[in-house]
């Protein structure tokens, strides 16, 4: 005989006036947590109240109701509703929709409601953002209604963008959020699904892998010259991938093509600005090889004064800033539009201070100018060089006899015999010249015999320098100048030559580092101080003070410097005397600014070293968690762990300076991995039993019978 299926009865359902509803004292949830009050005050005034609360009835002594019905489940409804009484926007005998029950227990209703809930899943939230976007609602809008950031919006949104195939796997749990969120950085969905069945055959399934992968032959906005197009690229319709889930410096160009064609306009717009002030000839880059100036000579300009007009506005903006400064100084914070004028008042100085060049016409018909980009990404101008065959030729002085005629031979023999050496140790024996005629006039001086007398001279001035220290720094400090800020330098009997060396091509990049912006910047104030005529140094020189000529004869000495390896030129000695004077200077080169990064070294050296470099820095287990990794993505991820940790390859260490590993490497967990965004992504949006989304979102409640299994 068949049993009979026993049928089920719901509880009553019934509107109850809110005076005559109070709170349990069984109710479970003793913790605050999830929405706040507040929220959902505002969001049951704006939707009124979606479910319905569970309640039972207080009975008196006798057992029998009293009228009165207390909630054992459903508390923070219930003060959402008393604050919206208290605010009078409910009245206090409102009716509230409410489930009666009888059977059990008030504690087991309300652990129920709390334990038996399904939490929405992430992809349903999504969705959800993008058909009310579709809807028609601005994603300020959402942001309101659900009280969240408009940024969580717009991460939404993006994730329910993804491919509609990824997303039915992320919902079968095929997929992580993590890695679900790496595919929103491009929106073509043909070449993400390309991307998933390439890392499937991948040991490699990281998100910052899935990254790389899809935004392989696009170039970061951070690039110079993609800040140089700057908002022409957009304007021309240039796409751009961005990451909404973690920082990407301006996102991805996709098409490179474009914005080298942008880039290359926009330089020669620039450059006819240049030609058409009327200079000899003007090179067009994007980069130039530091040290491309060498062996050209530069022509100083000067800076008109300012004009009356120009005075009173500079006076006017800089007691507007001490007054703006004197009026916050007292303030932990200045208000972001205080801040904003001071920046304003800043750049308008900056303009007004930084008045063009003039410079003499003669000057610019045989001198030129480079246009190229500097490593920020701004127009870079460098007007005023001179090249070998456009300078004009120096006239050589000439000696004169007593009738005024030039004589050549012995101005020739001067020069002469003031460039060759004398030995101490030589044969200095002089023999006679043959016997002459005597004439009446006089004749200039035999070769030989002025070749005597000079040498006499020159032993004398050398020890006489010798003697004199002073005299022999200024000497040096002099040809070095000649030598170093001018084309023709041959106004000193001093034999010295100081190579300066070039660096070319041999170090990209190198020009747009602080290091080559200090020594340039040093070398201009010096060449702007020194005379124009190589002439007038020796004066110029020995009218500065002592601490002025030891920090140019510094400089000058500072350029002549090569450590360079170059694997045809093995200066083994050189290396060596350079790790010396590194010693002496106490040189730290990590503290100059140079960091380990993928281009500068990583990508550039075998696994093995890229694991000893993060192991020396960071500890074994660090090592080990990259070690499985390809060359690529383990360059990518050393370079994040080694950040501020001061490490430097062999080459760039000063002996005695050696990097030390932190004794803590091993010992304190660092932020040596990708960042895990779905941690945070996933604890947003969890609903577990002590937080419970609004009333309002679909099929979102904090009672326990809509989700129920």
């Amino acid at each position: 005989m068949a049993t009979a299926v026993q049928k089920t009865h719901l509880s009553a359902s019934r509107d109850i006036p809110f005076n005559k509803l109070l709170l349990s004292q069984s109710n479970v949830r003793r913790i605050k947590a999830g929405v706040s009050i507040e929220e959902l005050a505002e969001d049951i005034a704006r939707r009124t109240l979606l479910q319905s609360i569970t309640v039972r009835p207080v009975l008196d002594a006798d057992g029998s109701e009293t009228g009165v019905f207390e909630i054992p489940a459903g508390g923070r409804r219930y003060r959402a509703l008393e604050l919206l009484v208290k605010q009078k926007r409910l009245a206090r005998t409102a009716p509230i929709p409410c489930v009666v029950r009888t059977d059990g227990t008030a504690e087991e209703d309300s652990l129920a409601e709390n334990v038996q809930r399904a939490p929405l899943h992430p992809l349903d939230q999504f969705r959800a953002f993008l058909t009310l976007r579709e809807k028609g609602q601005s994603e300020e809008e959402i942001a309101a209604a659900f009280f969240v950031a408009v940024a969580v919006v717009k991460q939404r949104l993006r994730l329910a963008s993804v491919s509609p195939k990824l997303l039915d796997v992320y919902a079968e749990d095929g997929m992580t959020l993590d890695q679900l969120m790496g595919f929103t950085v491009s929106p073509d969905h043909e070449r993400q699904e390309q991307v998933w069945d390439a890392i499937q055959r991948s040991y490699n399934k990281e998100a910052y892998q899935i990254r790389r992968l899809l935004t392989e032959g696009a170039v970061r906005a951070s690039d110079k010259r993609a800040q140089f197009a700057g908002d022409d690229y957009a304007a021309a319709g240039g796409a751009v991938m961005r990451d909404l889930f973690q920082s990407d410096d301006g996102g991805w160009l996709q098409d490179v093509g474009l914005r080298d064609r942008l880039v290359a306009e926009k330089l020669e717009r620039a450059a006819e600005g240049i030609r058409a002030e009327g200079w000899k000839w003007v090179e067009v880059a994007t980069d130039f090889p530091y040290g491309h100036t060498y062996g050209l000579r530069c022509i100083q300009g000067e800076r008109p004064p300012l004009t009356p007009e120009g005075e009173a506005a500079l006076e006017s903006l800089r007691i507007e800033a001490q007054q703006i400064e004197a009026a916050f100084a007292d303030e932990d914070q200045i208000p972001e539009d205080v801040d904003r004028r001071l920046g304003e008042i800043e750049t308008a100085m900056a303009e007004i201070e930084d008045r063009p060049v003039a410079y003499d016409p003669d000057d610019i018909s045989r001198a030129g100018a480079f246009v190229s980009i500097d490593g920020s990404g701004r127009l870079r101008i460098e007007r005023g060089y001179v090249r070998p065959e456009d300078d004009a030729q120096i006239a050589e002085p000439t000696v004169a006899d007593s009738d005024g005629d030039a004589n050549a031979d012995a101005s020739s023999a001067v020069a002469s015999a003031a460039s060759r050496a004398v030995e101490p140790d030589g044969d200095n024996t002089v023999r006679s010249e043959p016997a002459e005629e005597e004439d009446e006039g006089i004749r200039p001086l035999p070769d030989k015999l002025l070749t005597e007398l000079t040498a006499y001279r020159t032993l004398a001035l050398r020890r006489a320098i010798g003697d004199d220290p002073g005299v022999a720094i200024l000497a040096a400090l002099h040809v070095l100048c000649l030598k170093l800020f001018y084309r023709y330098g041959s106004d000193s009997c001093l034999e010295i030559e100081p190579k300066n060396v070039a660096f070319g091509s041999l170090a990209p990049g190198l020009g747009d580092t602080p290091l080559a912006a200090a020594v340039d910047s040093r070398h201009r104030d010096w060449s702007s101080q020194l005379p124009t005529e190589p002439g007038d140094l020796w004066t110029a020189l020995t009218t500065l003070d002592v601490a002025a000529r030891q920090t140019l004869f510094a400089h000058c000495v500072s350029l002549s410097v090569n450590a360079v390896h170059e694997a045809w030129n093995r200066r083994h000695r050189a290396v060596v005397h350079a790790d010396r004077l590194a010693q002496t200077l106490s040189l730290d080169i990590a503290a100059a600014g140079w960091t380990p990064t993928v281009d500068n070294f990583l990508r550039r050296v075998t696994k093995a070293r890229s694991l000893g470099a993060v192991r020396e820095a960071k500890g074994e287990s660090s090592a080990r968690k990259i070690e499985h990794l390809k060359k690529g993505d383990m360059a990518a991820q050393a370079e994040q762990m080694l950040v501020g940790t001061g490490w430097l390859p062999e080459p760039l260490r000063t002996p005695g300076h050696a990097f030390q590993q932190s004794e803590t490497a091993d010992a304190t967990r660092h932020d040596d991995e990708p960042v895990e965004e779905s941690a945070t992504i996933e604890s947003e949006m969890a609903i577990d039993e002590d937080t419970a989304q609004s009333d309002a979102e679909a099929g979102s409640t904090d009672d326990p019978e809509t989700f129920a299994e």
